[in-house]
């Protein structure tokens, strides 16, 4: 059984099919979605197509809630929760994966799905090997602390550099949201790979950042296997 980490999509599931490709998982394996599947996805956006995909794997699948997911589930919610003849008056979703979805699922889809990124968790607790990995959005939190506002597990809390220095201790922890081109020149962290277009790790190997810009111009797709550290980019 193999354990794989998928930092954030945003409608590039051209993308996501090429890396699923490349690390082919099998029914026992795990695979564990850090959030913002939706918004944004350079120039070929396709929303339902990463939906589509994600729900139809043959594998044991998590997805965790990510800022854009749950702005995507309050448009849907404002959206079909107002009458028809007074739509044109809400304020259009500044993104677009709304626009792009609802001309290709039903009313009763999209609260489906509305309802489904609502029942995500905001973050995991897990065990690889000898590890225990905590896996959220955008920032972790020691579990014996007790749950966080919502914000903090989505965007994260003021000033992040004590948190990309140090994580959160006895715990590994992976994150998406946080573009890892930001890291270039932080002497307290590496890139595995690329630098500034691959996964981030800091010093102390307790924090990875997995966001490497897919769904923005030269942005990639980026996994990470637990057991074995190999990387995978699309």
């Amino acid at each position: 059984m193999a354990t794989y980490i998928i930092g954030d999509i945003h409608n590039a599931a051209k993308k996501l099919d090429k890396l699923l490709t490349l690390i082919s998982p099998s029914m026992q394996d795990r695979i564990f979605f850090l959030g913002d599947l939706f918004d944004r996805g350079g120039a070929d956006p396709d929303p339902v197509g990463v939906y589509r995909r994600i729900s139809g794997l043959n594998a044991n699948v998590t997805w965790i809630r990510g800022n854009h997911d749950k702005l995507l589930a309050s448009q849907i919610y404002a959206y079909y929760g107002t009458d028809e003849k007074n739509r044109s008056s809400l304020r259009p979703y500044r993104y677009n994966s709304f626009d792009l979805m609802k001309d290709r699922l039903s009313r009763g889809d999209m609260l489906d799905l509305a309802d489904l990124i609502m029942r995500l968790p905001l973050q995991i607790e897990i065990e690889a090997g000898s590890a225990k990995y905590l896996l959220a959005h955008a920032m972790t939190f020691d579990p014996a602390a007790g749950e966080q506002e919502e914000k903090a597990y989505l965007e994260g809390l003021g000033d992040m550099h004590a948190y990309f220095e140090h994580g959160v201790e006895g715990y590994v922890s992976l994150v998406g949201h946080h573009d890892t081109s930001y890291q270039h020149g932080n002497p307290r962290g590496r890139y595995l790979d690329e630098a500034s277009a691959s996964i981030w790790v800091n010093d102390q190997g307790s924090l990875y950042l997995m966001d490497c810009g897919c769904g923005l111009p030269g942005g990639r797709l980026a996994c990470i296997c637990l057991e074995t550290g190999e990387r995978f980019y699309a």
